[in-house]
C-alpha cells in the first residue's frame, strides 16, 4: 500500500480521511498544528489499524510549515490529501485582512505547492494521485472564502488536463466539493448553523466514501450528495448573482 498524506488531520474530513485509509491498510502521514492531538490521533491509528502513522505538526500559514510539508510530501507519498482549511466569521469588511491572506495562503499556496511537490514522485512512479478539497461554496462565490475554493477547483481541473496528456490516467488530480458537513469547521468559525435545514448536511465518513469512490472512477469533480449535485446542477445554468443571493441565507461558509 501507497502512503498517504494528509493535511488538517486531527478533526472534521481530515480525520474522516485518516480513519477510512488506515482501515484500508494505508501507511500515514498526517499533518496539523496541534502536536499533542496530532499525536492522540496517530497513537490511535496504529493501535487500532496497526499502521505506520507519522505526524508533522506544522502550520501551513507559514514559511516553515510549508517548507516542512514540501520537503515531506516529495518523498514517498502516493495520495496527497489536501484537506487543511477555515472559515472566518463576518462578511469581508469585517475581518481583518491579515486573517483574509492567512486563509489565501492556507486554501491556495499550500494546495499549490504540496500539489507541486507531490506530482513529480507519482509521474516518477507511474501512479499516484492527489485529492484538493474545496467546497460548494465555490460555485456561489462570495467573498475571500469562496473565491479559494473557487481557485482551488480551476486549479485542479487545470492540472488534472495537464496529467492526463503525460501519465496516461496512472497520476490524477480531482477536487472535492463538499456541501455543509458535521465537523468543527462552524464552531471554530463560531457561526450559527441552526437555521441550516437538515437535509442540507452530509455525514463525513459518507463524504469520504464518495470521494475515494469517484476518485477511484476517475471523476475530475467529487460533489458528495443528491441535493449538492442538483445545486451544482443549478448553479451553472442560475445567475451567479442569484446563486450568491442565496448562499447568503445559507450561511458564509460550506466545509
Amino acid at each position: 500500500m501507497p502512503t498517504a498524506f494528509i493535511t488538517g488531520a486531527t478533526a472534521g474530513l481530515g480525520a474522516a480521511f485518516a480513519r477510512r485509509l488506515a482501515s484500508d491498510g494505508f501507511d500515514l502521514v498526517l499533518l496539523a498544528r496541534d502536536a499533542e492531538r496530532l499525536e492522540r490521533t496517530a497513537a490511535e491509528l496504529r493501535e487500532k489499524y496497526a499502521v505506520r502513522a507519522e505526524v508533522l505538526p506544522a502550520d501551513l500559514s507559514s514559511e516553515e510549515g510549508l517548507a516542512a510539508a514540501e520537503e515531506r510530501v516529495g518523498k514517498d507519498v502516493g495520495l496527497l490529501i489536501n484537506n487543511a482549511g477555515f472559515g472566518n466569521r463576518g462578511v469581508f469588511l469585517d475581518v481583518p485582512v491579515s486573517d483574509e491572506l492567512t486563509m489565501l495562503k492556507v486554501h491556495c499556496e499550500a494546495v499549490l505547492r504540496l500539489t507541486h511537490a507531490a506530482l513529480p514522485g507519482m509521474l516518477e512512479r507511474g501512479r499516484g494521485s492527489v485529492v484538493n478539497v474545496s467546497s460548494m461554496a465555490a460555485f456561489a462565490t462570495r467573498g475571500t472564502y469562496g473565491a479559494s475554493k473557487a481557485w482551488v477547483v480551476s486549479f485542479s481541473q487545470g492540472i488534472a488536463a495537464d496529467l492526463r496528456q503525460r501519465s496516461r490516467g496512472g497520476v490524477r488530480v480531482m477536487v472535492l466539493c463538499p456541501g455543509f458537513v458535521h465537523t468543527e469547521f462552524h464552531e471554530r468559525a463560531r457561526m450559527d448553523m441552526s437555521k441550516l435545514p437538515g437535509f442540507m448536511w452530509l455525514d463525513k465518513d459518507d463524504v469520504v466514501d464518495t470521494a475515494l469512490r469517484d476518485l477511484r472512477r476517475g471523476v475530475p469533480v467529487s460533489i458528495p450528495g443528491a441535493q449538492y449535485k442538483a445545486l451544482y446542477s443549478a448553479a451553472r445554468l442560475v445567475p451567479r448573482g442569484l446563486v450568491a443571493r442565496f448562499s447568503s441565507t445559507t450561511g458564509r461558509s460550506y466545509d
